[in-house]
Formats: C-alpha cells, sequence, structure tokens
C-alpha cells in the first residue's frame, strides 16, 4: 500500500476476519466450511508458505555455495571476505558494513513458525481497549499491569514537559551529527528503519525539518530507534518521568524506545521479541494501534481491537503476545516514547 508500512493482508488475516464476519452473522464453522472463499483463501495460504519457503531456500543455497567457495578456494578465511561477499549478494554497498548490526535477518514468518504457542487467557476476555484516568498503582497492577488487557491511561503524561519540548528538532539537538551521542546509539543501540530507505539514525537527523514535516511533498516516513546512551537519556528524562500508576515495585528499563514519523505511515503488523509489557506515551500526533491475538487464540479471543492513541495518552500493552500495527493520522508528526516494565 503506498505511502503506509502497511502490507496487503496474509491469507490467514483473510480467514481471520472472514471467521469473524461468520461469528456476527450467527454462522457455525460448518455453515462456512463450503464457501468459495474459503477455498480461494486456502489456495492462498498455500501460495503464501510456497512463496516463503522459496526466499528461505533462496538464501540457505547462497550459505551453501558461499561455504563451499570458502572451502574448496581459501581456507581459512577471513571474516571480513564472508561478510562482503554477503552484502554484494543483497546488493548494499560495502561501505555499510560498519553500519550494519544485523546481517542476516530472520524472516517474520519464520519467527512466527518458530514461536511457542501461547496460554490464551491474556486475550479470551478482552473486548475492547479500556481508557482510565487518575487510577492508582494498586489498581492498575490488579487490573492490567500483567493481565494482558490493554489500557490507555489519559491523564499519564501530567507534569510532563516533554509534550512541549519534543520535537524534529529537538532530537536534532540531542543526537547532533559529532555528537558521541549519535555515534554511541549508531554503534550499540537498535535502529528501525522499517519500510524507509533510511540506513541509520545519522540519516534521519540530517533530514531538514520542511522534509520531515513533508511540507517539500516528500513521502511519508516512520522510523524507531532504542537510546542505550546514558547521556541523551539524561536529557530525555528532564522531560519525563517513570508513569504515576506502574506498580510501586516495577521498574522500567533504562533503555528509551522512541518512534517518531510523519502522518501516513506506520509500523507493519507484528509480535515484540522483548521480555516485558511495556508502556509507549503519545507526546505528538496521534497513533492509531490495532492489535490481534496470535493465531493459536483466533477461536478463543476477538479478532482484532482498534484505538487512537492521542497527545498526552500512554498505552499499556504486552506487544509479546498481542500482534500490533501502528499508523500516524492526523496532520503533524508522531513522536512516541516508551519503555518496557516488570
Amino acid at each position: 500500500m503506498a505511502g503506509k508500512d502497511l502490507e496487503k493482508p496474509s491469507p490467514v488475516v483473510l480467514f481471520r476476519d472472514l471467521r469473524e464476519k461468520a461469528r456476527q452473522l450467527g454462522l457455525r464453522d460448518q455453515d462456512v466450511s463450503g464457501l468459495p472463499a474459503l477455498a480461494e483463501i486456502q489456495c492462498g495460504v498455500k501460495n503464501y508458505f510456497l512463496q516463503a519457503a522459496k526466499r528461505s531456500f533462496k538464501y540457505l543455497l547462497f550459505l551453501a555455495c558461499t561455504l563451499a567457495i570458502v572451502w574448496l578456494l581459501d581456507w581459512p578465511v577471513h571474516n571480513e571476505r564472508i561478510i562482503r561477499m554477503w552484502f554484494h549478494f543483497r546488493g548494499l554497498p560495502s561501505e555499510d558494513i560498519e553500519l550494519e548490526r544485523c546481517l542476516l535477518r530472520t524472516p517474520d514468518i519464520l519467527s512466527d513458525a518458530l514461536r511457542p504457542p501461547l496460554d490464551c487467557a491474556f486475550c479470551r476476555n478482552v473486548t475492547s481497549v479500556h481508557k482510565v484516568e487518575n487510577i492508582s498503582p494498586e489498581d492498575f497492577e490488579e487490573r492490567y499491569a500483567y493481565s494482558g488487557q490493554p489500557v490507555i491511561v489519559t491523564d499519564a503524561t501530567r507534569n510532563w514537559s516533554a509534550l512541549d519540548a519534543f520535537s524534529f528538532e529537538f532530537f536534532q539537538q540531542v543526537y547532533s551529527q559529532d555528537s558521541l551521542e549519535l555515534k554511541n546509539v549508531e554503534n550499540n543501540c537498535q535502529f528501525f528503519p522499517y519500510k524507509t530507505t533510511f540506513r541509520n539514525l545519522r540519516e534521519v537527523m540530517q533530514m531538514e525539518p520542511r522534509r520531515a514535516r513533508m511540507e517539500d511533498s516528500s513521502e511519508p516516513w516512520y522510523i524507531g530507534w532504542s537510546n542505550c546512551d546514558s547521556s541523551a537519556g539524561n536529557v530525555l528524562r528532564q522531560h519525563y518521568q517513570r508513569p504515576y500508576f506502574l506498580p510501586r515495585v516495577s521498574e522500567s528499563s533504562k533503555t528509551d524506545w522512541i518512534f517518531m514519523g510523519s502522518p501516513g505511515y506506520g509500523a507493519h503488523m507484528h509480535l515484540d521479541n522483548v521480555h516485558l509489557p511495556s508502556w509507549q506515551a503519545q507526546i505528538t500526533g496521534t497513533k492509531r494501534w490495532t492489535m490481534e491475538p496470535p493465531s493459536e487464540c483466533y477461536s478463543q479471543c476477538i479478532a482484532s481491537l482498534q484505538v487512537d492513541v492521542q497527545p498526552g495518552e500512554i498505552v499499556v500493552l504486552d506487544t509479546n503476545k498481542w500482534y500490533h500495527s501502528t499508523l500516524n493520522v492526523g496532520s503533524s508528526i508522531s513522536i512516541t516514547i516508551g519503555s518496557e516494565f516488570d
């Protein structure tokens, strides 16, 4: 879909949507088993996994050929030579080697296939995303912190100066081109380009503000990064505090997660590979979240949830269990900051 990091729905998603519509009409599974649409989806599923298998075979074939060449022609071989061959195979410039933190990324479909099944108790009784305010840490811990129920705390950023301070220009100053903060983030932290052409945070911070705000008719953009630099973290925390509603014995991770982008773009449907539930504060702009249970829970849980998170609100979600996608809506840049909590 042009301008959005949202892909054409997979056959699995189409099947789920069809099943949910049948439920709403009061139909049983056996009533829809003979529908022509279901047969088309089943055919699509086969093709979906066939294409994934072809892609996996291509990478395995390249790996096998590389190992064979190395073994026959030049053993032992320096790691850099193998890496340069891999970059050439992927069509990437060799000067990017030092900037590439992950040489072989695991396809989402493979990660999904290898993950252990989840207990569907976390989504079984969920029918909507709750909105609360002025909630005590005790109530939050009992009702939301570890239950899997998505929730938005509408007054979560009270007394935060981040809503006035954070902007694209603000982050350009924090991560200025010759700063140690930017160098440390590039070398040690994660960067998520999604489907943009940005290769690292440095390229993002080189954008002109007019380009960032799409005032020059540029393409939409959306990126994210983890801040593991203590100096930059100290600057960021001058403008926000630990959310007041978190359980008193809970600690937020020292790593900040920042996501920023223009309207019309967002993150594709995915499951995170982190260890704890997380909170994400909407600082500027509006972000639309779509949440779905894993495939093993389709028959027990709601098909999907959707909610818009406004500036000043915090969404709390276990992104290790709920598949989720986001889309920046409205007319201004979306900036969010968040962290995991135990």
